[in-house]
C-alpha cells in the first residue's frame, strides 16, 4: 500500500503494535535540556532503572543559563545545570555544559553537529523538536514521564497521527524569508488547527530554501498544532551532512539509502493545503498567537468583522494586551526592543541575512537591541566573517555566550511590562518575553529592518525591494 514518508518512519520504528492503535516506537537520539529532565533522573532512581542506552542520548544546557556572560544566571539555574551534570556523568551520556565549545540552542547544535539525519526518530522534552523535519527526521516533544521512559527503554508508547500535506509552489518574492512561510502556513492554517496531524511540507518554494530556512519552518510547525513535521530529504541535507563532526563514517552509504526516503506519489494524505509561494509578503504578528498575522504593509484588523465568536474574542483580548486598535498601520508601530535569537532563527545564514540590511545603519534612538548566537560553532563563524562587527557598529548587543536567551523568560533576558518587541523567536504568547511585553514575530532581517527604524518596517524598503 502507498504510504506518507511519515507512515514510513512510523513503520520503520515500530518495536511492537499495542492495543487501541497505539505503537512501542524506537527511538534513535534522544536529547535533554537542564530544564526539562531532573524530575526524569529522579523517577529513574526511584524505579531503581539505569539509563538503557547512555550512547542514544544527549544533554545540552540552553534554557536557563545567562547569555550575558558564560554563566550559569540565577542559583536556580545553577543548580538545574549542575543537577544535569551529575546525572549525564552517573550515567555516561555526553553533555555539552557551558564550558563546552559545542554548547548552544539544542535545535541548533544537534544538527551542526550531524547528529539529525534522514529517516530518524529524535525526542526531546521541547516541542520545537520539529525542527528535525527538515532533515527529513520525525523529530517531536515529549513530556517528563516521557522521557523517563525512554531513557529507560529506548522506546516510547506512541499514537500515531494523520497525515496533513502542505504544498508551497512557486518562487519566493524578493524580502520574503522561511520565516514568513512559516508564519503564513500557521495563518492559513490556524494555531492549532493541525492538532492531531504530522505535517509534511512539499512544492518547489520548500525545495528552494536551504537547511536553516527549512529547520525554521519546520521549527514553526509546532504552532500549527501538529506534532511533528517533515520535509523528504534530498542533495541539500546530504551536502549538509559532509563534514559534520558526527555525521555517519560511511556517508556515501547512508546516503544511499536515505534516497528513498519520500512519500509514495500516490500515497494518500487525510488534509491538504496549498500556498502560493508569490503571495506571501514579509510578514508580522500583531496580535497574541502566531497565527494572528499580516503583511507589514497592511493594517491592524478589526475584531467585529471576524465572523466566528470565538476568534472575535480572542482578537478583542489580543489587541488589548498589545495595546493596539483596528485600523492602526503595522508599519507605524513603534519598538522599544529587537531580538534575533531562538531555536527558530538564530543560525550563521539568519545572522547574515540581518547584517546585511544593518551594514552601514544604525539602530534608532531608544531602540534596545540584542543578537544571540543559537551556538558557540555559530558566534565562532559569525565572528570570524566580521558579522560581530557589523551587529556592533550598529548599535546591536553582541552576545558572549550562547542559549535561549530572550526567546522566554526563564533567564536573564525578560522585557519590561508593555515593551514591544520586534522578535525573531516563535511565540507572541501573552507574558512569553515576560510579564505585560507585547511581542511582534518576523523573520530576522525584518527585525533588523524594525531595529533601524524605530518601528515596525518592511525589509524590502531597506534594500531596494520595493
Amino acid at each position: 500500500m502507498p504510504r506518507t514518508l511519515y507512515r514510513k518512519l512510523v513503520d520503520a520504528h515500530t518495536v511492537r503494535r499495542l492495543d487501541g492503535g497505539e505503537v512501542l516506537l524506537g527511538v534513535d537520539l534522544h536529547i535533554m535540556n537542564e530544564y526539562t529532565s531532573p524530575q526524569a533522573f529522579a523517577g529513574l532512581a526511584e524505579a531503581g532503572r539505569s539509563v538503557f542506552r547512555p550512547g542514544a542520548h544527549l544533554a545540552v544546557v540552553d534554557h536557563v543559563n545567562a547569555t550575558r556572560r558564560n554563566a550559569a544566571g540565577d542559583d536556580d539555574g545553577r543548580l538545574l545545570i549542575e543537577t544535569l551534570e551529575a546525572n549525564c556523568r552517573a550515567h555516561g551520556i555526553a553533555f555539552y555544559g557551558l564550558g563546552d565549545p559545542r554548547q548552544g540552542i539544542e535545535h541548533v547544535v544537534v544538527p551542526e553537529q550531524g547528529l539529525a539525519r534522514p529517516g530518524m526518530v529524535i525526542a526531546c522534552g521541547d516541542s520545537h523538536t520539529t525542527t528535525y523535519g527538515a532533515f527529513g527526521a520525525l523529530g517531536f516533544g515529549i513530556g517528563t514521564s516521557e522521557v523517563a521512559h525512554v531513557l529507560a527503554t529506548q522506546t516510547l508508547v506512541y499514537a500515531p497521527l494523520k497525515d496533513f500535506r502542505i504544498v508551497v509552489e512557486g518562487a519566493l518574492p524578493l524580502g520574503v524569508a522561511a520565516k514568513d512561510v512559516a508564519i503564513a502556513a500557521v495563518a492559513a492554517v490556524g494555531a492549532g488547527g493541525a492538532n492531531g496531524y504530522a505535517v509534511e511540507f512539499a512544492g518547489s518554494a520548500v525545495a528552494s530554501l536551504d537547511l536553516a530556512g527549512r529547520m525554521t519552518l519546520c521549527n514553526m510547525a509546532v504552532e500549527l498544532g501538529a506534532r511533528a513535521a517533515l520535509i523528504a530529504p534530498d542533495e541539500a541535507v546530504f551536502s549538509w551532512l559532509r563534514g559534520r563532526p558526527q555525521a555517519p563514517a560511511d556517508l556515501d552509504a547512508a546516503i544511499a539509502a536515505w534516497r528513498g526516503l519520500a512519500s509514495d506519489a500516490d500515497a494518500a494524505f487525510d488534509r491538504e493545503l496549498a500556498l502560493d509561494a508569490a503571495a506571501i509578503a514579509p510578514l508580522v504578528t500583531w496580535g497574541t498567537s502566531p497565527d494572528q498575522a499580516a503583511a507589514v504593509t497592511a493594517r491592524v484588523p478589526d475584531p467585529a468583522a471576524e465572523f466566528d465568536p470565538a476568534r472575535r474574542a480572542a482578537a478583542e483580548r489580543a489587541l488589548a494586551y498589545m495595546g493596539l486598535a483596528p485600523g492602526q498601520a503595522l508599519a507605524e508601530i513603534a519598538i522599544d526592543r529587537a531580538f534575533i535569537g531562538s531555536c527558530t532563527n538564530s543560525r550563521i545564514e539568519d545572522l547574515r541575512a540581518a547584517a546585511k540590511v544593518l551594514r552601514g545603519r544604525r539602530v534608532a534612538p531608544g531602540v534596545t537591541a540584542v543578537v544571540v548566537p543559537g551556538s558557540n560553532r555559530v558566534r565562532a563563524e559569525a565572528e570570524a566573517e566580521g558579522l560581530d562587527a557589523v551587529f556592533r557598529a550598529a548599535g546591536f548587543e553582541w552576545r558572549p555566550a550562547s542559549g535561549c536567551s530572550m526567546c522566554l523568560a526563564m533567564n536573564d533576558d525578560v522585557a519590561r511590562p508593555d515593551e514591544r518587541l520586534a522578535s525573531s523567536t516563535n511565540r507572541n504568547f501573552e507574558g512569553r518575553q515576560g510579564r505585560g511585553a507585547r511581542t511582534h514575530l518576523m523573520s530576522p532581517a525584518m527585525v533588523a529592518a524594525a531595529a533601524v527604524a524605530g518601528h515596525l518596517a518592511d525589509v524590502r524598503a531597506f534594500s531596494g525591494e520595493v
